[in-house]
């Protein structure tokens, strides 16, 4: 009777992840073709043409590409363990009704050409029960060791030893012959591995069984690095297959209806699949495989990839030994290094480079520019900067992970000098504790000192690095870190980076920072150079001491005012309660509980309507719903009206105004014109910053007589006490300026400038961004353009402008258009942002 074979092709591969995560083992390609098919094209040289093949993860991937393998010239049957992974053995097991007599066991995840014929025979003329076919490797701890006597039946065995404990250089390579009544000692249905459960209980009962020493090669393809490795062995002839190309010249085997330039060099040995399209001037060197249908633009140099079927190398691409997968896209002057492996389609955008032996999963897109020195698994995409607008983002625990904030903090204080000091605060959750312990570990590793001010709002945190840097009796600090979930996006990670004025840095210091972390240009601290951490707890008392010094405490000690605070489930300690009872101001506190996850929009929505009904009922004052870990407000009016965004600044501009006539106020570019009508009318001056808190930040520091700096989307500055964002210095101010105006906010608010004002966002491409800003600055008057940040379109004599502005961290534009006209807003607004969409929808045709 003829033999059969049972190939197994279960396995999920996870060591060979990214490559593995739509496909199973079996079926990743080597040299062109699934592993799977060259172990078919194996039996079917030694005769054995019917095959069971075991299947469970993915199993229809398998199915479809062999069906019953008639186009392969061999007969599958197949059986597919749909509950469970039954194990080696344990699948043979449940496949013993179809096997026969003897028969063949081989994984379905190596690269082999060894003799079967030969191990075969010499199973027959042991006699044997089971034969392991063996080969000599000369470090074999990540194998199954076998040790044979002189007759070469197999008397000890153990699986994947460790270096003491090798005692031959015999190693199991997954290939047996058997005989069908050793299947016996296995239970059906049930889970059983051959070298843990079969093979001891066949030695216990002294069954004949053999160890072949075979003489081919043989490489278990277990991981990415042997991957590699095993076809370059292919190339160079170490092992016999069935090429699936003729080779058209020494060394080179090239498939069908492919097209090569004839200015491309192309070295031997390589391998170059069918219907590929090879541009000028592209040079592949040896140990090259590019497989099927895959276009290489021109200038592009390939040394030494494996590169997967359908995949598109942009001009001046430059490939070094690594690995892509299907569909992969590389784009003009990208850079993929030695090792990195890439997921199918992923995207690498123009001119980004992958660093070695980073992986990539699937479906990810590499922006253009970015340099990715990690594995990006979670994420949808690599940015090719670490800084957005306010600082380093990302999903939780996902793009800002443990090992992540190791490297930011080490990349951080390698641009400090040594021995110097910073400051670590974070909100009160669990996930900022991790990212922050991560941190301080990073900087104690290149040899900074941390004061660690644990859970701290961000207000006060700056107000420490603020104070210290002006007192003579502390260890100056130059500079901190602050973390916290994100206050506009629920899952993810917001880390902030302070000099020594408690301002956020410059842009000039995240980019040393970014090449820091991007070269891995790590300084590493000798052991008694590592830093130290020291819990720093005379925070609050500096913040309580110089809020009270910075308010007038004799007006809001005799106000008869009674305020609501909201704190929407991410109180930072409730610090504003207990200074405003010390003195004398009634404090309701709502929603003073700590909840790990923050609201969405719409729970905190609901929350500010619930705000509004308190302040009513209670017949308050105001009422204040306090976000963004103590930086940001929404002031809720005694009739229950909120006030927010860009009515919530023009109030305060009003309010402080009124306090502080002739003075400063500095706002983003994007804020409505009513601000320069309310600085009019008080004589003041107002100074239009980019829309970013940095910017705002510095201005408040370096102008004259600046009295306030923001705006109601970002939170306000009072430059007297310190130089950051402060909801709960504000809303202390507020209480003083309206006791001393005898004012409400209603009264305030209506007499407000009455200004129409329309904002837009649209998603666009980073690529396109500059393209955009070109094209409205060239088909406007420039006499008419402010370019401070975005373009502006002015109208000097009527307050009228439109308003262009890139997102400095999302690929959005947004469109703002401010005037005094209703329908004229209306109708710019429809016209601009049809003008936007018109260009990016033309830039994305090109670019296709």
């Amino acid at each position: 009777m003829q033999l059969r074979a049972v190939l197994m092709a279960g396995g999920s591969g996870t060591r060979l992840r990214p490559l593995t995560c739509e496909l199973p083992k079996p079926m990743v390609p080597a040299i062109d073709r699934p592993i799977a098919e060259h172990i078919i094209n194996l039996l079917k040289r030694h005769h054995i043409n019917e095959i069971i093949i075991t299947l469970h993860y993915l199993p229809e991937v398998i199915q479809n590409y062999f069906g019953d393998g008639s186009d392969f010239g061999v007969k599958i049957h197949y059986a597919i363990e749909a509950e469970r992974a039954l194990g080696t053995a344990g699948c043979v097991k449940n496949v013993e009704e179809i096997l026969g007599g003897t028969f063949l066991v081989i994984s379905g995840d190596s690269l082999t050409d060894i003799d079967l014929t030969s191990a075969i025979e010499f199973h027959r003329k042991k006699g044997a029960k089971a034969t392991i076919i063996l080969t000599q490797i000369p470090y074999p701890v990540d194998f199954g060791v076998v040790i044979i006597d002189e007759e070469q039946r197999i008397r000890r065995f153990l699986e994947k030893p460790s270096a003491s404990e090798v005692f031959s250089d015999a190693v199991n390579t997954g290939i047996y012959i058997l005989e069908p009544e050793v299947l016996d000692y296995l239970h059906p249905d049930t889970e059983a591995d051959f070298s843990q459960d079969l093979f001891p209980q066949l030695l216990a009962h002294d069954i004949a069984m053999y160890g072949y020493v075979a003489t081919g090669y043989w490489c278990d393809i277990g991981q990415l690095d042997t991957y590699r490795e095993a076809q370059y062995d292919a190339l160079r002839g170490k092992v016999k297959l069935d090429w699936p190309f003729p080779e058209t010249s020494p060394g080179i085997w090239i498939g069908a209806n492919t097209y090569i330039d004839p200015t491309a060099q192309i070295e031997a040995p390589a391998v170059i699949g069918a219907n590929c399209k090879i541009g000028a001037r592209v040079k592949i060197s040896a140990e090259t495989i590019v497989g099927d249908n895959v276009a290489i633009g021109r200038g592009a140099n390939l040394k030494r990839p494996i590169v997967g079927n359908g995949s598109i190398i942009g001009e001046d691409a430059q490939l070094r030994a690594c690995v892509l997968a299907r569909g992969v896209r590389v784009g003009r002057g990208a850079q993929v290094l030695e090792g990195a492996v890439l997921g199918a389609l992923s995207n690498v955008g123009e001119e980004a480079q992958i660093n070695p032996n980073v992986r990539v999963w699937p479906n990810k897109e590499i922006e253009p520019l970015a340099v990715l020195n990690l594995n990006l698994i979670w994420g949808q995409i690599a940015h090719r900067n670490l800084f957005a607008q306010r600082g380093v983002q990302g999903l939780a625990n996902i793009d800002i992970t443990p090992e992540f904030a190791v490297k930011l903090g080490a990349a951080y204080g390698s641009t400090l000098k040594p021995g110097t000091q910073v400051t670590v605060s974070r909100d009160q959750r669990n996930v900022s504790r991790m990212v922050s312990r991560s941190l301080i570990a990073g900087l104690m590793s290149v040899g900074i000192n941390v004061q660690d001010l644990e859970a701290t709002a961000i207000p006060v945190a700056r107000k420490i690095i603020y104070s210290l840097r002006q007192r003579q009796d502390e260890v100056t600090v130059v500079g901190g870190i602050h973390v916290r979930l994100h206050p506009d996006r629920m899952d993810s990670i917001l880390i902030e980076f302070f000099d020594d004025r408690g301002i956020n840095i410059s842009t000039i210091q995240e980019k040393k920072i970014e090449s820091a972390y991007f070269k891995e240009d790590l300084r590493r601290a000798r052991i008694p150079e590592i830093g130290d951490v020291n819990r720093f707890s005379q925070g609050m008392e500096i913040y309580k001491s110089a809020f009270q010094k910075q308010l007038n405490i004799d007006a809001i000690r005799h106000a008869s005012t009674k305020v609501v605070v909201d704190y929407v489930y991410a109180v930072s300690g409730a610090i504003l309660p207990l200074l405003l009872s010390k003195f004398g101001c009634d404090a309701v506190v709502l929603n003073a509980s700590l909840n790990q996850m923050s609201l969405t929009a719409n729970e905190r929505e609901a929350l500010l309507n619930q705000l509004g009904h308190v302040v009513v009922a209670l017949k308050g004052s105001f009422g204040v719903q306090v976000s963004a870990h103590g930086e940001q407000l929404i002031l809720v009016d005694e009739e229950g009206v909120p006030i927010r965004g860009d009515m919530l600044t023009a109030l305060m501009v009003q309010i402080v105004l009124t306090a502080y006539p002739g003075g400063t106020v500095v706002v983003p570019v994007q804020v409505s014109s009513a601000i320069e009508q309310i600085v009019r009318r008080h004589g003041g001056k107002v100074k239009r910053t980019k829309a970013s808190p940095t910017a705002l930040m510095e201005a408040c520091q370096q102008l004259p007589n600046v009295v306030l700096g923001g705006s109601g989307e970002m939170g306000f500055i009072f430059p007297e006490f310190h130089p950051g964002f402060d909801a709960m210095f504000c809303i202390a101010k507020l209480i003083e300026m309206l006791t001393r105006q005898d004012r409400s906010l209603s009264s305030i608010r209506a007499e407000l400038p009455r200004v129409f004002y329309r904002s837009h966002s649209i998603r666009c491409p980073w690529t396109a961004k500059g393209g955009l800003m070109r094209h409205i600055l060239e088909t406007h008057q420039p006499e008419y353009l402010d370019t401070e940040d975005g373009v502006k379109i002015v109208n000097y004599q009527d307050d009228r402008w439109i308003l262009i502005l890139p997102d400095a961290g999302e690929p959005l534009v947004h469109i703002y258009v401010n005037g005094n006209d209703r329908n004229w807003v209306d109708e710019t607004m429809r016209e601009y942002r049809q003008q936007v969409q018109d260009f990016i929808e033309q830039y994305r045709q090109t670019s296709d």
